[in-house]
Parts: structure tokens; C-alpha cells; sequence
């Protein structure tokens, strides 16, 4: 409640809207500074030179290139390795900023997991093997790297922006379903206390990918107020609920069943007549139709993410949806896609709120290709994953300036390129104006004092202690030792010998 405090203030005594936006992007600068624990200076700076750079950013030595940046190379490393960001302070900050809502009131969360590949480090630990797709279709490709789980709020209507919210990085022993429950029950809390979401309020919708347990996470988070929706595959098969049993005498045993009707994705001939139909004229995917059957269910075992579980498993009932559109950029007969929600019951409105909210999922493939490319997330050349956190926290701490500089920066474009219509500058195109409005902006980071650089290594001399080699892939306990798969020792022994190559 604090900080919504502190956000509000900002705002007052403001003339206009540019006033106030300009007031909050100085609280976010000042409360930034103060997140920052040792070489809070050196870090500010960073990210200050990651946001006025015009062009990309290629390496975090150049940034000390930048006017913005004061410090050397070695200072720029030095608090990446050394230095210390309270993550905590900074998420709590990031909630309280004012999350895009939709026109029928909801806040519409997106999670997804980008990797950041590190195949030759051989000496950074808790790398796991991340499944990243080749070029040409179906080929895929499993590359060591830290897999990042990202939590974003979407925005409405088409555009590339979001609101990065929170990110955790998987470990080797974690378990990829339940590390996102947490995460989104930890995201979901702080909403709820910097009063964005009341109790009367919409449910919170959280889209997910293919790749996810829909079911378990709807079950972990079910004393929420959020309504899980993502896509199923399409070799799935889900059941209805079971019908009630006829008078029978009392004699007569048995166990009532628990599922009823199958439903298989790929096979029509075991689809009923749905629910609630829907056709949707689209601008960029022709028409959308959309069947939907309600209180569906998956049939779970006790194995897996399940083999812990006390007592019966439950059904957890939802909405299923086959989803057809006309056509798509660059695919003229797309395939149906299926998706899953939470929410069992099955109206027009529900259906269509559904799948809508997963086309705009697709904008966080915006914001990874921006953080990649263009801030340069997964550019530097960390060997310990804990200097890889502070740098992924850097770089949404300056998404997230960018985002709240919308309304302020100027369009400076570039001769070839076309004007952009108020409201509709791209995140490049706000970065380009940064350095311009940086001039009007509080810069609490302090001088740095004059030094001069450690004699090092003394030239000649051979380094007699070699970094420990890790392996990659899960580390998970077992009660008994199991041996590992052929392709994982082959991966692991091709990449120890290009090591010691």
C-alpha cells in the first residue's frame, strides 16, 4: 500500500496528462535507484546507456562508450558480477504501475518462458537443455541455456507492447509447472495490493502456449481469482462429465464412473454438437469461428506432476475450443487450433473473450525479440547465472521506462521510415527519443571518483585455476540413482570435449 501511495502522488498537481506521465517515469527512475543495492551507481548508468544507445546493443563493454555511462568496462562488469538488485522492491514497483485494461474491464495476463542459449559455456552452472525450433518446418533443436519464465500484461488491440511484470529463471532440480503457479500466484498478489483488482471485480485472465499444464495449473491456482486459458495439442483427448446413474436396487454394487463422453481432437466422429457456435469477421484473419463444448475435463493419473497427490484426483472441469480462422500471414489454410479455460460455463461472450485473448498473446513474442535483439538481453557473455539475473532485471527495468514514455518521447525516425500516428510509436521508436527527454529526467546516480585500473595478471603468467566444468540437464533427487539417457551423456560429452578443445 505504500508504494500505491507513492504512485499516487506522483500525479498530483498535474496540468495535463504528459505532466503526470512524466512524474511517474521519474518516480519509476528515483525508485529504480533505490532498488539497487552495491555499485548502485555503475548499474544506473548501465541501464541509462542500454536506453539512450542508438543503435543496438552488441556488447556491455561498448556501453561505457555512451555519454550516459561514467565508468569504465571493468566498473560495467565489475556490477554485474558484484553488484546487487532487490528484486523484490522492484517487482512491487512494477505492479504498481498502471496495468492496460480492457474494454470490458479485466486485466489479461501472458506467460511464457524465452531461453537465453549459452552452448559453449562450460563453465556456467544450472544450464538446462531449451528446446528452440530450426529453420524448416517441424525441425527443432535442444540447446543449453537459462530458460526465463516471463509474466506480462497484454494490452488491447494490435500492438507490441506489454508490461513485463516479473521473471524467474528455471533451475535444474525446479519443476517447470509448478515454479509458473508460484509465480503467477506471487504476480496475482501484488496486483491485488496495489489495488488494481477489488473483490466484485473480473476474474484475471492468464493465457499460456502449447507446452503447458493447463490442468494443474488451473487446480493450483484455483483459490485465485483468475481464469486459466491456453492451447491444447492437437492429439489430446478430453471427457465430459459423467451422466447420473438409473435407479438401481439397493443391492447392487459397483463404483459410480467418473468420466463420461470422450471427446478426441483428432478424431470428428466423437464431437457432439457444440455448445455455442461463433463467427467472427477478423481484419487480419479473415473469419474466425469458434466451437466451444462446456465442462470438459482431462483424465489424470497419479504419475507425474500427479504422484503426490492425497486422496482422489480431481476433474477439473473447463471450456474447450476449436478455434478456425481464414487465413494467416503467410499460410493460406492455417490448421484449427484447441483451446482450453478454466471457466467451465460456455456463453458467447466467454467463448469469444477467450480466444481473442490468446491471439494477443502473440504480442510477447514482441517484447522477447525486442529484449534480444535490440536491448540486448542475451548478449552478454555471463558466466554466473546469478549476474545473468541482474542483467534480465536491468533490461526490464528499462522496458519498462519505455513503456511509461509512450506519451513523451518524440518520433525521431529515420529518413526511409514513415511518420508514426500519436500513440502508435513502436518501442524502437521511443528508444530513439530517450536520450532527449533523459534531459529532463531526475539522474540520482552519483560521479564517479577518480581511480586508476589494478596491475591484473602479471603478462606471461598462466591462470592455475581452471573454473569448474558443469553438466547440462535436470538434477532432480531421486530416491534411487537412474542412469542417464544415451542422448544426454552423448550431449554432455560433445560439449566438455569442444571445451577442452
Amino acid at each position: 500500500m505504500a508504494f500505491s501511495m507513492a504512485w499516487a502522488e506522483t500525479g498530483k498537481g498535474a496540468g495535463d496528462d504528459r505532466d503526470e506521465a512524466r512524474a511517474r517515469l521519474a518516480w519509476l527512475r528515483r525508485e529504480l535507484y533505490w532498488c539497487l543495492g552495491r555499485r548502485r551507481d555503475a548499474l544506473f548508468e548501465l541501464a541509462d546507456a542500454v536506453l539512450c544507445r542508438q543503435d543496438r546493443v552488441h556488447m556491455v563493454a561498448e556501453l561505457c562508450l555512451e555519454p550516459e555511462c561514467r565508468r569504465g568496462h571493468g566498473a560495467v562488469y565489475d556490477a554485474l558480477n558484484s553488484g546487487e538488485v532487490r528484486v523484490a522492491r522492484l517487482r512491487r514497483a512494477l505492479s504498481v504501475m498502471p496495468l492496460p485494461r480492457w474494454e470490458d474491464g479485466r486485466i489479461r495476463l501472458a506467460a511464457d518462458v524465452s531461453n537465453w542459449l549459452r552452448p559453449d559455456a562450460a563453465t556456467s552452472p544450472e544450464r538446462l537443455f531449451c528446446h528452440c525450433y530450426a529453420r524448416g518446418k517441424g525441425n527443432a533443436q535442444m540447446i543449453p541455456g537459462w530458460p526465463y519464465s516471463f509474466v506480462v500484461a497484454l494490452e488491447p488491440g494490435r500492438t507490441s507492447w506489454t508490461l513485463p511484470l516479473d521473471a524467474v529463471r528455471l533451475g535444474p532440480a525446479d519443476d517447470a509447472t509448478e515454479v509458473t503457479a508460484a509465480q503467477i500466484r506471487d504476480v496475482v498478489t501484488r496486483i491485488i495490493a496495489a489495488g488494481h483488482w477489488e473483490p466484485g471485480d473480473p476474474d484475471i485472465i492468464i493465457v499460456f502456449d502449447a507446452g503447458y499444464d493447463l490442468t494443474r495449473l488451473a487446480w493450483l491456482l484455483r483459490d485465485l481469482p483468475v481464469e486459466v486459458a491456453g492451447r491444447l495439442r492437437s492429439d489430446r483427448v478430453m471427457h465430459f462429465p459423467a451422466p447420473p446413474l438409473p435407479a438401481r436396487p439397493a443391492s447392487t454394487g459397483g463404483r459410480r464412473p467418473r468420466h463420461g463422453h470422450k471427446l478426441a481432437f483428432d478424431d470428428p466422429q466423437t464431437w457432439p454438437d457444440p455448445a455455442v457456435t461463433t463467427r467472427t469477421d477478423t481484419t487480419r484473419y479473415g473469419t474466425a469461428e469458434a466451437m466451444a463444448w462446456a465442462r470438459l475435463h482431462q483424465r489424470l493419473a497419479h504419475r507425474d506432476a500427479w504422484q503426490d497427490h492425497e486422496g482422489e484426483l480431481p476433474a477439473v472441469e473447463g471450456t474447450l475450443i476449436r478455434l478456425r480462422v481464414g487465413h494467416l500471414p503467410g499460410d493460406r489454410d492455417p490448421d484449427p487450433v484447441w483451446l482450453w479455460s478454466s471457466r467451465a460455463g460456455a456463453t458467447e461472450e466467454d467463448v469469444n473473450r477467450t480466444w481473442q485473448a490468446f491471439l494477443r498473446r502473440f504480442d510477447l513474442e514482441h517484447t522477447f525479440r525486442f529484449l534480444k535483439q535490440v536491448l540486448g538481453w542475451t548478449r552478454p557473455k555471463l558466466r554466473d547465472p546469478a549476474a545473468a539475473d541482474r542483467w534480465t532485471w536491468l533490461v526490464i527495468a528499462c522496458y519498462a521506462q519505455l513503456w511509461l514514455s509512450r506519451s513523451l518521447a518524440a518520433d525521431v525516425r529515420l529518413p526511409w521510415q514513415r511518420p508514426c500516428p500519436p500513440g502508435r510509436l513502436t518501442p524502437a521508436r521511443v528508444r530513439r527519443g530517450y536520450r532527449n527527454l533523459r534531459q529532463t529526467l531526475p539522474v540520482p546516480a552519483s560521479a564517479p571518483k577518480p581511480g586508476k585500473p589494478g596491475p591484473g595478471r602479471p603478462p606471461g603468467s598462466k591462470n592455475r585455476r581452471p573454473a569448474t566444468r558443469h553438466d547440462v540437464g535436470k538434477t532432480v533427487k531421486r530416491d534411487q540413482p537412474s542412469k542417464k539417457t544415451r542422448r544426454q551423456k552423448g550431449l554432455n560429452n560433445k560439449l566438455r570435449g569442444r571445451a577442452d578443445r
